[in-house]
């Protein structure tokens, strides 16, 4: 049987980076909030642009409004960048930035409320908002037992730490992604547990539609879960407003209708959730994450020369 063991330069390099996480963690909570919220997006917006995902995140806004300008363009990628650098700093405070805080305010919270009291789960998305972290909080404070899908750090004592960190404002379940996290979800569903993922990024493999006129793959597991257990998907926002306050807003669900073709249904709750996530950037583009490359490489190659 092969070692599995990491070498020990691995472990030591996962040591220091755990170290510097914690230094840094410390830091920030010993700031006030809104100074450390500032901070962060100050120091970003200065650095951003310095990078090769800026590259990218220009490439991204040209893809979706070809027709906008370079100075408007310049504006929302500083945007991006500000809003991206406070929630970095933000992140070790997030058990301060809760609905309980007064930091966060919620619109259509009955609807939460329903899903809360009823014995159906649901299936909630959203997208790289402001400060996705917030749709977790609120998510918790209306008492919806859920399984947050996330990504784990490849540092498992930094993994460790964030998962510590979120436990800090009530999330306990988590679903890895990938094969592991699918088997959770299930599980979870079936046990009546709800289900959190974000739904904008590429995923190689997902379902093919269109996100602002050009073809994209859309993991399509929020459609499946809802057909499967007969449930909606029940989208989310989240907005910044001034510094470290925020709105979530608990949208109108999108039922996913079992016509029999599952192949086509599936298809069409994609389409749903790719139309949700596209109205929501195009209200505030500057709020959205453009650094992700949402789109395949011959898409953004279409862009040379223009």
């Amino acid at each position: 049987m092969a070692n599995d063991r990491p070498s020990l330069s691995r472990r030591l390099a996962w040591r220091l980076e755990a170290f510097g996480f914690d230094i840094v963690t410390a830091l920030i909570r010993a700031l006030p909030i809104d100074v450390a919220s500032a901070g962060g997006g100050a120091l970003f917006k200065a650095l951003g642009p310095l990078t090769k995902a800026h590259k990218t995140a220009d490439a991204s806004l040209r893809l979706a409004f070809p027709d906008m300008g370079v100075a408007e363009r310049r504006r929302l990628l500083a945007a991006q960048w500000e809003n991206f650098g406070r929630y970095i700093t933000e992140f070790p405070i997030l058990d301060r930035l809760t609905p309980k805080s007064g930091r966060v305010e919620v619109i259509g919270a009955e609807r939460l409320a329903a899903i809360a009291a009823s014995d159906r789960p649901a299936v909630l998305i959203s997208g790289h908002f402001a400060n996705l972290e917030v749709m977790a909080a609120v998510i918790v404070a209306a008492g919806i037992n859920c399984d947050v899908t996330y990504r784990a750090a490849n540092n498992p004592l930094v993994d460790a730490r964030i998962k510590a960190n979120r436990f800090r404002y009530g999330v306990r379940l988590f679903a890895p992604k990938g094969a592991d996290g699918a088997r959770g979800l299930l599980e979870g569903l079936s046990q009546g547990r709800s289900v959190s993922m974000l739904n904008d990024q590429r995923y190689d493999g997902g379902v093919e539609g269109l996100f602002f006129g050009h073809p994209v793959r859309t993991n399509p597991a929020a459609a499946r879960l809802a057909l499967r257990f007969g449930t909606i998907i029940q989208p989310m926002s989240i907005q910044r407003l001034k510094g470290a306050r925020f709105r979530c807003v608990v949208h109108e669900p999108i039922e996913v209708k079992d016509t029999g073709a599952r192949t086509a249904d599936i298809e069409a709750g994609v389409a749903a959730i790719n139309a949700f996530i596209e109205a929501r950037v195009r209200e505030r583009p500057g709020e959205w994450w453009w650094l992700h490359r949402r789109w395949p490489k011959e898409v953004y190659a279409g862009l040379d020369g223009r």
